[in-house]
């Protein structure tokens, strides 16, 4: 019973955290559009039928009963035909559907056509646009602020994890040792599991790999080592045996020959293992992992349909879901869920791990929106960013101003990709599903 408790609450966490996430994306654009005057109807998180609302000025805002979005309802994002009045439009997904959804008063409350958003200066639709996909980013950052800088990331600390009792070739793959196998020189010399090893050969360490580098270039040679033991200094004396080991690149790999081997090498071996232990992080470390996953994100949106027929491969079949392949809200919740259930973790560590689930999550959210298609905030962006260009052009040449460019053409564009990506989710769902990714094997 606890376990099913735990897997919902950490559904629940990333439920929360991903509207809460949607709330503030909504709040991106709507600040700035406030701040320039345009006629805002409707504030809303979810779609479909509202749960409750209150109206304060112009605006309602409010919850609605399906929790996959938001949408900020601006007059005149979409420039009216000639003659024709300014309509009601959003910055949510579901464009189209929400504008079928809006109140009846709605249309003539928008003949306040001065504050319709088509009207503004190009950088400030462009500023209202960027501001959802801003906020998601802003989130990521913070998020994985916390992350690296207060939980830390596992890293090797110098308290010795394990000790081998023999020396097993790394050519072999067995674990437990034969009666010919020489004793390993760490348990030989009394090194324990637990031992915080202060200095090597006279040379006090902070790293585990400075560790390693003294014993692997001391094969036969006598090595003195201080251990703290329960607060207490202990002094040891290992004597590193040759011994044949895999060889490794900067990056931790093991390196292979052309033929495609291991590549194996002669080296000092004691038999002893780190144990991992979290390890804050500096501010610097911030931005550089939220690039690597902006990255991440970017590979998956350019691989998508490749990646998508993996997905129904495996959701109809028997192949292997991708580890690293898309999800649907479905699949998130799942793993969420798993995290907060898994006795393996820690209880910070899964803390951790469901905060990293949210900064994925926005980092996710950031990407996807500034793809320049409508009804994505990068396609209003790209259209405002046409209509900008055009405008200058007609100036060079000495025409007339050509006005605004009418992005309501696009809607049948835009119903077709919301087609697609509505039914790119559906598999996603059913995939994860009947053959979910699982994080915990």
């Amino acid at each position: 019973m606890d376990t099913v408790i735990l897997f919902v609450v950490g559904v629940l966490v990333v439920a929360v955290g991903l509207l809460a996430s949607i709330a503030l994306h909504e709040w991106g654009h709507y600040f700035p559009a406030k701040k320039f005057g345009v006629y805002i109807s409707q504030f809303m998180i979810g779609f479909g039928p509202t749960l409750f609302s209150r109206t304060k000025g112009d605006t309602e805002y409010g919850v609605k009963a399906i929790p996959l979005g938001g949408y900020v309802a601006m007059a005149g994002m979409y420039a009216p035909k000639s003659g024709e009045k300014p309509e009601a439009s959003t910055t949510g997904f579901f464009d189209q559907v929400v504008e079928d959804t809006l109140s009846p008063q709605t249309a003539t409350e928008l003949d306040m056509d001065s504050r319709s958003f088509y009207r503004l200066p190009l950088y400030q639709r462009i500023i209202i646009m960027l501001g959802g996909p801003v906020m998601n980013l802003l989130i990521a950052v913070v998020l994985y602020a916390v992350i690296l800088m207060g939980f830390g990331v596992p890293s090797l600390s110098l308290t010795v994890g394990s000790v081998s009792e023999c020396v097993v070739p790394a050519t072999e793959s067995r674990s437990e040792c034969l009666p010919d196998d020489p004793p390993a020189p760490g348990a030989a010399a009394g090194i324990l599991p637990g031992d915080r090893i202060l200095s090597v050969a006279g040379e006090e360490v902070d790293e585990w790999f400075r560790v390693t580098e003294i014993i692997r270039t001391s094969p036969g040679r006598p090595v003195e080592m201080v251990m703290d033991r329960g607060g207490k200094a202990v002094p040891l004396s290992v004597t590193p045996l040759l011994s044949e080991r895999y060889a490794f690149d900067e990056s931790g790999e093991i390196l292979v020959d052309e033929a495609g081997n291991p590549v194996v090498e002669y080296v000092g071996f004691v038999g002893i293992a780190s144990s991992f232990a979290p390890e804050r992080q500096s501010v610097t470390t911030v931005l550089p992992a939220v690039w690597d996953n902006v990255v991440g994100v970017l590979r998956i949106i350019v691989t998508l349909p490749e990646r998508l027929v993996d997905v129904a491969q495996a959701a109809f079949g028997t192949q292997e879901r991708d580890p690293q392949g898309p999800l649907s809200v479905v699949g998130v919740g799942r793993i969420a869920g798993e995290i907060a259930s898994g006795d393996a973790l820690a209880v910070r560590d899964r803390v951790a791990s469901l905060v990293g689930i949210l900064a994925s999550l926005n980092v996710a959210l950031f990407v996807f929106n500034l793809i320049p298609l409508l009804p994505l905030d990068g396609g209003h962006v790209a259209v405002g960013i046409y209509e900008g260009a055009k405008r200058r052009l007609y100036r060079a040449l000495g025409k007339s101003d050509p006005g605004p460019v009418n992005a309501s053409k696009l809607i049948p564009v835009t119903l077709v990709i919301v087609a697609i990506l509505g039914s790119m989710s559906v598999l996603l769902m059913y995939a994860d599903i009947v053959n979910p990714i699982r994080v915990l094997g």
